[in-house]
């Protein structure tokens, strides 16, 4: 018992004196996190808004598709995007395997369908309150898409925020292209299963503490954000 309070009490000490080694593992965990939920969502809002509004062949299918997309392992993703990269892959000569690249690249893709697939929904549940007036004002599809993804900013932002979650708390795959090299590609999690594995239970618990405080704070802004949006624009 003496050893689990010795171990958070050096823990806080760490985080208190900003430990050099510590911030830098953070500083990348939130460059790697951070540029893939960019990526991600770049590309899935509007994936999800044609998939919202659209109305094709195959659209049951491929809401079907994404959904499940959502439960992707992480290390399934790590192994594809590690086997892409290498020196033997279709992409191995850009030679960023074992770099925050590629960690980027496998989070983007993890994180992708979630926010993709949580679009979707939010804008198809709008589109179907505001379909008629849309319409009536001379929308079409497109432009109804655009309209709605401004309208429920807000809500999307929760979709981008469970995807920031995701990638924040993402092990499996930034361990297989990334390496936990060192000073390199060594993150919150990679860096709080070794430190665990070789008993450094102080620099795993503050990693720990810091992760769960990032989460916390950005899911506390944002509803705060929203409950400020709601109240203003009724």
């Amino acid at each position: 018992m003496n050893s689990l309070h010795e171990a958070f009490a050096q823990a806080a000490a760490l985080v208190a004196s900003g430990d050099p080694a510590l911030v830098d593992i953070v500083l990348l965990s939130l460059r790697v996190s951070l540029s893939a939920v960019c990526i991600a969502t770049l590309i899935g809002l509007p994936i999800g808004a044609a998939i919202g509004v659209g109305r094709f062949p195959g659209r049951r299918a491929l809401i079907v598709v994404l959904n499940a997309l959502m439960g992707l392992p992480p290390v399934v993703v790590g192994l594809l995007v590690y086997l892409l990269l290498s020196r033997a892959g279709p992409l191995g000569e850009l030679g960023i395997l074992f770099t925050p690249a590629a960690m980027v690249i496998a989070q983007s893709i993890l994180i992708l369908p979630i926010i993709a697939a949580l679009a979707r929904q939010a804008i198809e549940d709008a589109w179907t309150e505001y379909q008629e007036q849309l319409r009536s004002l001379g929308a079409g599809r497109l432009s109804a898409a655009f309209t709605l993804l401004r309208d429920t900013r807000f809500s999307l932002l929760t979709a981008v925020l469970a995807g920031f979650g995701r990638a924040a708390a993402e092990v499996g795959a930034v361990m297989i292209v990334g390496g936990n090299i060192d000073g390199v590609t060594r993150v919150m999690t990679t860096a709080i299963a070794l430190e665990t594995s070789k008993g450094d239970l102080p620099l795993a618990l503050g990693l720990g503490v810091i992760l769960i405080s990032l989460v916390l704070i950005l899911n506390a802004a944002a509803y705060l954000t929203k409950e400020a949006a709601q109240r203003r624009y009724g």
